[in-house]
């Protein structure tokens, strides 16, 4: 099995926020993607994520045991398992936690690429696990960032991770959900199941995104940010299936569903950022971005050394 370390060796968050775009350009819609399947199970749920593509299949299969982190292990598990499309040929098996770590914040920084600002002073980053890290490092990739809050609510774990990101050489603090009123780009990246912040907080020039809930009941970010952005989502036939914030939003007439607009139309150049509101990317994770990346991942293996 390809192993995390390896997955990060052969493909950086660049290299993967590019994968991302190329793909999106040359033609892949997620319209036609597989829909995910969600199996509850006794101590969490089994994620099934299969899609093809004209070169490669594949399948993640993924556990999520929100019990885990108490027992010393990960909250999320499993294994990608890619195929030659022609023969259904497996031809790699990959961690496919970490191919997850690496996808959702190449995905986020992709959109990131096309709607937050050209300087970004301040990031604000709600969580402290391995998302938020991710989607640093991927943002650092599209931006040059001049500094960065943290907020999280285990107030140990945000300082630890806070010198975790003064280390790697971008200044961080921890602070406050209020903080967002100075900041140019926004993270959500929790396990929230209610708002993190107040949506009329956040400045006009801001770009938010937001990949910690893919169930319909849980939302990171509300109504009133929603209904004053330009909203931006994978696919939406799945933002209204599975993104809550979205879900709710347009329940309470705050939204259309007129008002989502594709990550695709972006890649393509048939909209464009509107920078006198904020722009908001909401994110559920789709099977074809794991297909993405896997697929860099196993043609940089596959490439000669040197």
């Amino acid at each position: 099995m390809v192993t995390a370390t390896e997955i990060f060796t052969r493909v950086d968050y660049g290299t993967a926020v590019r994968a991302v775009q190329d793909a999106l350009a040359d033609g892949l819609d997620p319209a036609n993607d597989f829909a995910r399947q969600v199996l509850p199970v006794a101590n969490g749920q089994l994620l099934l994520m299969p899609t093809e593509a004209a070169h490669f299949v594949g399948i993640k299969v993924a556990s999520v045991a929100p019990g885990n982190p108490a027992l010393g292990r990960e909250r999320i598990q499993g294994v990608y398992l890619l195929l030659d499309a022609a023969t259904l040929t497996p031809l790699s098996l990959l961690d496919g936690a970490a191919i997850t770590t690496l996808r959702t914040p190449a995905v986020s920084a992709a959109a990131a690429d096309y709607l937050a600002p050209a300087a970004v002073d301040h990031l604000v980053v709600f969580g402290s696990g391995p998302q938020a890290w991710g989607h640093i490092e991927a943002m650092r990739a599209v931006r040059s960032i001049g500094r960065v809050t943290i907020v999280a609510r285990d107030q140990s774990r945000a300082e630890l991770f806070a010198a975790r990101v003064t280390a790697s050489g971008l200044p961080a603090r921890v602070g406050r959900a209020a903080d967002i009123s100075s900041a140019q780009l926004i993270v959500c990246a929790t396990t929230a199941r209610t708002p993190l912040f107040d949506g009329a907080l956040v400045p006009a020039e801001c770009c938010v995104i937001a990949v910690g809930s893919h169930e319909a009941d849980a939302r990171e970010l509300d109504s009133v940010l929603l209904a004053r952005s330009q909203l931006v989502v994978e696919d939406a036939a799945t933002a209204r299936r599975e993104a809550g914030d979205v879900i709710m939003a347009l329940a309470d007439g705050s939204i259309e569903p007129g008002d989502l607009v594709p990550l695709r139309d972006l890649a393509i150049g048939t909209v464009a950022a509107v920078e006198a509101r904020p722009r908001v990317f909401k994110s559920t994770g789709m099977s074809w971005e794991d297909l993405v990346i896997a697929t860099a991942v196993y043609r940089a293996g596959a490439r000669p050394a040197g």
